[in-house]
């Protein structure tokens, strides 16, 4: 669960094909917003701005959805591309596609390295923390997440301790204990691999 707070996020295409992806698959699914909201614990009315694009859900939440409509996140982000059903998936430098923006509320940026793939165990991200962060946001959802500091200096906390990473660094954790990062002066950046239980 993600304590909400802060500004409206700025729409844009990923955020508007994120809503239009969930309505349809939802709906392949017969299932009713009401259904949806009682699968994932969110709200119907945070449901639909979800769906007509008026906010844009962190990581965590796209997790929970994906999971209720019994899918991966990707498939939240565009209908399968090319590749999907490879042996193997290839994203260029120039191809990765964003996940949530920095406009969200919470200033976490994640942008998707394996984004054509179907049918993941894993979901890996290329993750830049923000330097400031509500003093209530913490992150709670099924599955474990791996992180490797790939640049800056990051303030780490989960599970009650505090830790601070630099370049190199790797964490490795249970996501359902609640945890947060934040960059320390200037900007840092990681590989962020996530993984969720299927249902």
């Amino acid at each position: 669960m993600i304590t909400k707070r802060g500004a409206a996020p700025r729409k844009g295409k990923v955020e508007k094909a994120i809503g239009q992806r969930i309505g349809q698959l939802r709906e392949h699914h017969g299932m009713t917003l009401d259904q949806l909201a009682s699968l994932t614990g969110f709200t119907k009315g945070y449901l639909s701005k979800i769906e007509n694009s008026k906010k844009v859900p962190p990581i965590g939440s796209l997790s929970r959805i994906a999971r209720a409509l019994k899918t991966e996140i990707t498939d939240l982000l565009h209908s399968p591309g090319k590749g999907g059903d490879r042996a193997f998936c290839v994203v260029r430098a120039g191809e990765r596609l964003p996940v949530v923006r920095g406009g969200t509320a919470f200033g976490y940026d994640y942008v998707s390295l394996a984004d054509t793939r179907t049918h993941k165990n894993m979901e890996p991200f290329l993750f830049t923390f923000p330097s400031k962060i509500d003093t209530h946001v913490f992150f709670e959802h099924e599955g474990e997440e791996f992180i490797f500091v790939l640049s800056g200096k990051v303030e780490w906390q989960a599970g009650g301790e505090k830790v601070i990473l630099e370049p190199g660094d790797a964490v490795y954790f249970d996501s359902r204990l609640p945890h947060r990062g934040r960059a320390l002066k200037g900007e840092a950046s990681a590989l962020v691999v996530a993984y969720s239980p299927k249902e």
